[in-house]
């Protein structure tokens, strides 16, 4: 074990930690995903939780996250509700790393499966869940009562957190990256903008081309900074001597790309080129979270007897099958004929793929760095689906032209270049 390392000798109540992170990380699930924001501070979150306590870490985001969500509920003026959201979004970048570096410190071994098996488990239902949940409190209650379900899940979590789970991280690390934390969003956010705006005007104009050079040239300077900071940066370029973590990350970046991209591409194209309500887009895409949270539990403990580099290599092929059976989504196309099978089949490819791709990043490096190993990964999985969204606009205009079956085939080709890098980089077990 590395100098320095505080580590517990194992919680006295196992099952109460994995219910503690579960509610902790179902708050980010329940409001949605918070894109640029929650990517680049996720970095920022996983290296504090690392030096100041990942308990400590998890009991204040969880807190933030619910005082900022009191606040959009009870919000006088957009201002103030648009400051709520981001300081959501730090929260949950605070709380989400924590609760994944909690799970790796509390378990070992097939229980560690089966724990962040449940984890992805659950957050897949929650994210099915929160937006018909939130439709029926619009409609029947109003849209502040969204905001008020998050406080009875912080308030359990806090104190679950509190009572049951023991405190572990790395307090001889050094202090924040702040210069790394700001580049990260400004070049993240550049980057994204304008690849926007070259994608939905179908044309590189020099304020889109500017954007996007001027982000890939801030991320490149994020890269000169952490190297020359070594082990004070947010993220420790050491991590990435790992032959594993580099085809852990690479088979994120690619994997959540292409998946993020689909998520957002299929409602889109059911809405406006076969006619389904939004309400009806959203139902026909249920059948996916569910199956992914009955598949994770026993994924994550098959994973931990054989080893990730074969789930990792599979799921992500299966996956891209996915997006070939996607290409027959024309527009006199029966849901259980091509829609179906498409999300059965994109959901048996991501079950067989999220738990063991979580239990072996946290595998991968060592227990001083698991909660930044953690926040990096999952910063690099919505980084990917935030660039693929970015890169859509022409899909869009076109869906309801072939539009949609281009994109679908170059999402099967990332997505089986996602399960190639695991393949190749990994080891065998």
């Amino acid at each position: 074990m590395a100098e320095g390392v505080k580590r517990s000798d194992g919680p006295r109540h196992p099952r109460l930690v994995l219910a503690t992170t579960i509610l902790a990380s179902s708050l980010s699930f329940i409001d949605g995903s918070f894109l640029l924001p929650l990517s680049a501070l996720l970095l920022l979150g996983g290296a504090a939780g690392d030096l100041y306590g990942r308990r400590r870490l998890l009991i204040f985001g969880t807190g933030l996250f619910a005082l900022a969500s009191l606040a959009c509920a009870l919000a006088p003026s957009l201002a103030i509700f648009l400051a709520g959201r981001a300081a959501q979004g730090l929260g949950a970048a605070l709380l989400l790393p924590s609760s994944l570096a909690i799970l790796g410190d509390a378990f070992s071994g097939e229980r560690r499966g089966r724990a962040v098996g449940l984890w992805a488990a659950a957050g897949a239902m929650t994210a099915a869940a929160a937006p018909l949940l939130g439709g029926w409190f619009v409609d029947g209650v109003g849209w502040r009562a969204v905001f008020l379900i998050n406080l009875p899940i912080a308030a359990a979590a806090i104190l679950l957190a509190w009572r049951c789970v023991p405190e572990s991280g790395n307090p001889e690390r050094p202090p924040p990256d702040w210069q790394g934390a700001i580049l990260a969003t400004l070049g993240l956010g550049a980057l994204t903008w304008g690849l926007t705006a070259w994608s939905a005007a179908r044309a590189l104009s020099p304020t889109s081309g500017g954007a996007a050079a001027a982000g890939a040239l801030l991320l490149i300077l994020f890269l000169f900074v952490e190297r020359r900071r070594g082990a004070e940066a947010m993220v420790p370029l050491s991590m990435f001597g790992s032959r594993a973590f580099v085809g852990l990350t690479l088979m994120t970046f690619l994997l959540y790309g292409a998946f993020g991209g689909m998520m957002v591409l299929l409602p889109y194209a059911l809405i406006s080129a076969h006619g389904y309500s939004a309400l009806a887009a959203g139902a026909a895409l249920l059948p996916l979270p569910i199956l992914i949270a009955f598949g994770s539990p026993p994924m994550g403990r098959l994973a931990e007897r054989i080893g990730p580099r074969l789930p990792l290599t599979i799921g992500p092929l299966i996956v891209a099958g996915g997006f070939l059976l996607a290409m027959r989504i024309g527009s006199d196309g029966h849901y259980w004929t091509t829609v179906f099978p498409t999300v059965a089949v994109l959901a048996a490819g991501m079950a067989v793929a999220v738990a063991p791709l979580t239990t072996a990043v946290l595998a991968s490096v060592g227990p001083n760095h698991t909660g930044t190993a953690s926040g990096l990964n999952s910063a690099v999985a919505r980084t990917g689906g935030l660039i693929a969204t970015a890169l859509l606009g022409a899909a869009l205009a076109g869906a309801a032209a072939g539009g949609f079956g281009g994109a679908s085939a170059v999402g099967a080709v990332v997505a089986a270049a996602a399960g190639l890098s695991a393949w190749l980089l990994l080891r065998p077990a």
